[in-house]
């Protein structure tokens, strides 16, 4: 299928009111925006949760309320992170799956040295726990590799069983700490894929526009959303995450592609929970 699927990811765990006014932190401001972005175009929301101090957490119920308000406005795919709280263990990173079967999941694939200040643990046991927890609820890893040990890292848990294929990987390029956000990394990471696995990548802050052209000449899918960048140009805020969308939509029929649909993103991905 020659269509191009856009996630949004709309908040993650570290940006705030003080980086962009515009960047949504409660579970009603999370799902109103990412209703917005579906209308642009998005067919995937890679969702954080926010405290009430809108710090990252892993609180089922504020999942349960944002997945809740979305699901009653639109068909989007719920990607739901695992990841952004540091106080999280192994049971609450993967709690809220078990409770909301989300149509996907993030998988962060290997542990490493976050923004030169701490460590972001994913431990080979937690690792082998959560594929097979996905695999038992039909959950859809996204394979996040920050680096190529990442990837290498998933290629051995598909040979072990704890991941089935075909596999979808989204390159984080430009994590403080990770993989600098290159055209030529960009380029080394998608030649080391099977033909069979899906991809999709992005670039945090200034990365993001190169990476986001290059994604499209070499024929991936797309992240955008201000949990990786709240600028839409040099010295300027974007005013929501569906600008970001919709750029993305623009540049993809430029290139004589279509966006993809929620449905036709669950064919190319082969999604088994489809969530009413």
């Amino acid at each position: 299928m020659d269509k191009t699927i856009i996630t949004v990811a709309p908040t993650g765990a570290w940006p705030t009111k003080e980086n962009n006014p515009a960047v949504p932190m409660t579970p009603q401001e999370i799902a109103d925006d990412v209703y917005e972005c579906w209308q642009a175009g998005a067919a995937i929301a890679h969702l954080h949760m926010r405290d009430d101090e809108g710090k990252g957490t892993m609180n089922k119920e504020k999942f349960r309320e944002t997945v809740e308000l979305i699901r009653s406005k639109c068909d989007i795919i719920l990607n739901l992170t695992t990841s952004g709280d540091l106080h999280a263990t192994d049971e609450t990173r993967m709690a809220h799956l078990i409770e909301l079967r989300p149509e996907m999941a993030s998988y962060d694939a290997g542990t490493m040295n976050w923004a030169h200040s701490g460590i972001f643990m994913n431990h080979p046991l937690f690792l082998e726990k959560l594929g097979k927890t996905m695999q038992e609820i039909n959950v859809k890893p996204e394979i996040e590799v920050f680096d190529a040990g990442m990837f290498y890292n998933a290629m051995y848990y598909l040979k072990k069983g704890v991941l089935t294929g075909p596999l979808h990987f989204q390159f984080v390029l430009g994590a403080p700490g990770g993989t600098a956000a290159t055209v030529e990394n960009l380029v080394y990471l998608k030649s080391l894929i099977p033909n069979d696995c899906t991809w999709s990548a992005f670039g945090i802050g200034a990365g993001h526009m190169p990476i986001l052209y290059a994604t499209l000449a070499l024929g991936g899918h797309v992240r955008v959303g201000m949990e990786d960048n709240v600028y839409y140009a040099k010295n300027r805020l974007a005013k929501s995450n569906a600008e970001f969308v919709a750029r993305a939509g623009r540049l993809i029929r430029e290139i004589n592609k279509e966006i993809a649909t929620p449905d036709e993103a669950r064919q190319i991905l082969g999604l088994k929970n489809r969530a009413g």
